[in-house]
């Protein structure tokens, strides 16, 4: 079957307005997040992580006018597929918790799409330059965890991050089974996530 160029620029472009659309929903969050904090290093690291989601949108935007298009205007989220299947968290530790699932989902994401041959040059360099601020906050939401064991317990820790993996795994059920043709290109790879969530632990530096 001869390769549909249009159709793979149409998905190319929700995928990115996606991205984008996404990363704005956590900088609100975050936002709102970091403005109810006591201070702290946690109010720091978190208004460092919502500043960070922000620019991401605003990369992404670049990256879409840089290859001639306009973001998308997508009503739907991905943090509100995962928000239906996981419940609000309850405490900061079940935020973090959550955050830290959702943020291997995000890396893993963006990784598989850099490992992509004949990517663009706009396309790569953007998931470059974010990818690096994706594994910072993967780092420090996990030293936060593990920060809150004396508090919380680690099993219960734990048990939180198995939790919120189950329900990203519903949430991204969700995604395929309604958008799995914009997706394809990135579902033929397989290889090895980063930091595999699917234990619950927190996992190791």
């Amino acid at each position: 079957m001869a390769k549909d160029f249009a159709k793979d620029k149409e998905n190319q472009i929700w995928l990115l307005s996606f991205y984008r659309v996404s990363e704005i929903t956590g900088a609100l969050f975050f936002g709102r997040l970091a403005k109810s904090m006591k201070p702290g290093s946690i109010q720091m690291d978190l208004t460092r992580h919502f500043a960070d989601e922000a620019e991401h949108a605003r990369l992404w935007t670049d990256c879409l006018a840089k290859l001639g298009a306009v973001p998308l205007k997508l009503e739907e989220t991905y943090q509100e597929r995962y928000l239906a299947a996981a419940g609000m968290p309850a405490n900061l530790m079940e935020v973090l918790a959550l955050t830290q699932i959702f943020e291997r989902r995000v890396i893993n994401q963006y990784s598989r799409h850099a490992r992509l041959p004949g990517l663009d040059a706009p396309v790569r360099e953007t998931l470059a330059l974010i990818m690096e601020d994706e594994k910072w906050h993967l780092q420090w939401i996990r030293e936060a965890l593990r920060g809150m064991e004396d508090e919380y317990g680690a099993d219960a820790i734990a048990s939180t991050l198995r939790r919120y993996s189950a329900a990203d795994q519903e949430a991204y059920a969700d995604v395929l089974s309604k958008h799995g043709d914009k997706l394809d290109v990135l579902l033929g790879g397989n290889d090895a996530d980063i930091e595999s969530g699917e234990d619950g632990k927190i996992g190791e530096d």
